[in-house]
């Protein structure tokens, strides 16, 4: 296997080398690439506060595959055994409600760094940086709104969440010596029409502006809006415009989630007019079905589309990849390890692309040979590359990971 790998290596980088491409080069710029790997696909967004609470605020995971984690334990396990099966190094991304409440659950404003000392320890001892997210959804206070609500007690509750969840997310940075993200994602919105949509708003404006008043220098604020949610389909609080606005006007990274926009919508489109107005991008990686499914990431138009805009924007070190999806209908390792390995694809065949004569092509108004060589690169043997980089990264070659995957489950997860 191994001799066949290198030999097919050995033909495509010569391949590429004809069109200009340094395969090497390539292969060496994938190594930058690190992906947050969401927790809540190895529970269902289920969390450690109440495990038997219901979802709610426009969360929903379908499915009931056996084998998903219980505890935090379990869900470490499941982040390591997905990791492990993907070149590269990566990053682990937490929502609130993964907190270690070993010593008794608190609620959310009452959340402090401690709840997530573990976490960094076991972070860093197993290679990884953390990012962070504040946790809106599936709580009593949850309702409709909460950084937007009217009634100044809930708003106040919201508001002290997001507050702590910034210091945690800064004290995770500064253990680990790299800025730790942090995303605001809320789903506030109205099912029906509504005639205060102003009002909402302002609101959540002026909740913000007081949440991002304490300066925190080791993590990085996102704001991510959504066209709308499960029970907000008329009016959603937090939309694009809007947070559009509030990230160029107050220097704040948006984040852009695949599914949160309509189905016909370029997101691939919206990455050079972002980073002219905002430090950076946030990208939550998944792949819609009619609405905001969260359904596995697959190398598909989209998803390639995506990577090769943010590399011939030259803007790797400006945009965050993360991963959102959440299928609670087949192996959730194995969810794992489809999305993260097609979005690192997408990534490889972006990197392979012959960038200098494409656009010299465009240049001298060659558009037949610009489009004649975008076709031909779809057929060049980006896999062979992709094949020898999984195989010098010392994880499954193609698909032979789907038998680690499967060991997993009969050893553990179908234990569970």
């Amino acid at each position: 296997m191994e001799s066949l790998v290198k030999q097919a290596y050995e033909i495509a980088k010569q391949r590429y080398a004809k069109i200009g491409v340094d395969v090497e080069k390539a292969i060496a710029e994938m190594d930058k690439i690190s992906l947050s790997l969401h927790c809540w696909q190895t529970d269902d967004v289920t969390g450690f506060e109440n495990p038997d609470g219901q979802l709610s605020g426009g969360i929903q995971a379908t499915g009931n595959y056996p084998g998903k984690a219980r505890n935090i334990e379990e869900v470490r396990a499941d982040l390591v055994k997905a990791a492990s099966l993907l070149p590269g190094k990566h990053r682990i991304n937490l929502h609130a409600i993964y907190a270690d409440f070993s010593d008794g659950v608190v609620d959310r404003d009452q959340l402090e760094p401690k709840h997530f000392e573990s976490w960094m320890v076991w972070a860093k001892e197993n290679g990884f940086v953390l990012d962070f997210n504040s946790s809106s959804f599936s709580h009593p206070l949850s309702g409709s709104l909460t950084l937007a609500n009217p009634d100044e007690k809930i708003r106040r509750f919201w508001i002290e969440h997001t507050k702590r969840c910034r210091r945690i997310a800064n004290e995770m940075g500064r253990y680990q010596g790299q800025p730790c993200v942090m995303n605001l994602w809320i789903h506030d919105g109205s099912k029906d029409i509504t005639v205060n949509r102003m009002y909402y708003r302002q609101l959540l404006k002026d909740s913000l502006d007081e949440i991002f008043a304490e300066e925190m220098p080791y993590m990085k604020d996102c704001i991510e809006a959504k066209l709308f949610g499960i029970g907000a389909e008329s009016y959603t609080v937090g939309s694009y415009d809007f947070y559009l606005g509030y990230g160029a006007k107050n220097n704040k990274i948006v984040t852009l989630d695949t599914g949160h926009f309509h189905l016909t919508e370029s997101i691939a489109d919206k990455i050079s007019s972002l980073l002219l107005f905002t430090p950076e991008v946030m990208l939550h990686v998944s792949r819609p079905i009619r609405w905001d499914s969260d359904h596995v990431t697959l190398m598909n138009d989209d998803t390639m589309d995506l990577a090769k805009e943010i590399i011939r924007c030259d803007a790797l070190d400006k945009v965050n990849i993360g991963l959102d999806y959440f299928d609670a209908s087949i192996n959730r390792i194995g969810a794992y390890v489809i999305g993260s390995r097609a979005t690192q694809k997408s990534f490889l065949q972006a990197l392979l692309e012959p960038l200098e004569i494409l656009r010299k092509y465009e240049a001298n108004g060659q558009n037949f040979e610009r489009l004649a060589l975008l076709e031909e690169c779809k057929g060049m043997p980006w896999n062979a590359v992709w094949d020898y980089y999984c195989m010098t990264q010392g994880v499954p070659v193609g698909e032979t990971f789907i038998e680690d995957v499967q060991q997993y489950e009969k050893d553990v997860t179908s234990k569970r």
